[in-house]
């Protein structure tokens, strides 16, 4: 069967979700949709989506797609009241979830969805919203090989950038967790290394030109530019989530014996911006911005206050239409 034979179902029109079911919509697939807030979800019947009122709506479907903000709405959407599996006698083949949620808890649904003779693939994605517009998600998905063999051609539809398959079983939230540690390293360093160069006399904007034109540049840093030169702080990842998975990427390190110092040093770089945050008007509203205004917190501790350099900087995300 043609891959834009099957029907498929979505749940969860948000940020990222919109442009994933979106790419899915653009390559002519038939896609079905819910979203809590169905006004959001209408642009879409627009581009060829059908619109369903109740995620039980979505019980026929071959493949299930869901982007939801915690474990708790997956399981809601899947077996809350008029959920998708809500004793009707039918259940999807196959529900693919690409949202971060924890591998316990992704088991077990894993588990449930089984005892109804569908597949799961855990497939969470790294980038935001216009990384999935430009083409440049990444996706890393587990589970069943048969299952993600059939799901694969819609992965990578959805992430531009190709999805890939590590294994049984729920390890690609673990890779998930492992990305965002490696994440937390990147921007801590990239934080240090730019207050250190301005400090010394070379201004933000032309130093991260030369690191994004070098081999070390790469999709995170070309995006980031702008928000370290002009001090935009937009929430894309909040500190206190890039807290919640370094703390649980040092868990994992002790339970399987591994040992991080690099990581359990980019943690304690990351507290003290906790620390500056309480000397701000509203330090909750000052910690729900992005994760990149740790900058500020580095040029504090050198004695430095920023200001916004004001550029058009490129990042590297900008879409044709």
């Amino acid at each position: 069967m043609e891959a834009n034979r099957y029907q498929l179902g979505w749940i969860g029109i948000g940020r990222m979700g919109y442009p994933m079911a979106e790419r899915l919509l653009k390559a002519g697939n038939d896609v079905r949709i819910w979203n809590r807030t169905r006004s959001k979800a209408e642009p879409l019947a627009k581009k060829g989506a059908t619109i369903v009122d109740r995620p039980a709506d979505l019980a026929d479907v071959d493949l299930l797609f869901t982007m939801v903000a915690t474990g708790a709405d997956l399981d809601a959407v899947l077996f809350g009241e008029n959920g998708v599996i809500a004793g009707a006698g039918k259940a999807p083949r196959m529900v693919v979830d690409c949202s971060s949620i924890g591998g316990d808890e992704s088991a077990a649904i894993r588990d449930r969805l089984k005892s109804h003779g569908t597949e799961f693939l855990a497939a969470p994605v790294s980038g935001n919203g216009k990384c999935v517009k430009a083409g440049k998600l990444s996706m890393v998905a587990s589970g069943p090989r048969a299952a993600y063999e059939i799901a694969e051609p819609f992965l990578n539809t959805i992430a531009g950038n190709g999805a890939s398959y590590v294994g049984e079983g729920d390890l690609s939230r673990f890779c998930k967790i492992a990305h965002n540690v490696f994440l937390g390293v990147i921007i801590g360093n990239l934080a240090e290394i730019t207050v250190l160069v301005e400090k010394a006399g070379v201004p933000r904007h032309a130093f991260l030109a030369f690191i994004n034109n070098s081999v070390l540049g790469s999709i995170f840093t070309r995006y980031k530019t702008p928000a370290l030169v002009n001090l935009d702080f937009a929430p894309t990842f909040t500190p206190k989530l890039l807290r919640k998975d370094l703390d649980l990427g040092l868990s994992a390190g002790r339970d399987l014996d591994v040992a991080m110092p690099v990581t359990a040093a980019t943690r304690e770089a990351l507290q003290a911006h906790f620390g500056a945050a309480t000397l701000r008007d509203d330090p909750d509203a000052y910690l729900a911005q992005d994760f990149a205004a740790l900058i500020e917190t580095v040029a504090l501790a050198a004695g430095m206050k920023l200001q916004s350099e004001n550029r058009q900087i490129p990042t590297g995300l900008e879409v044709e239409e």
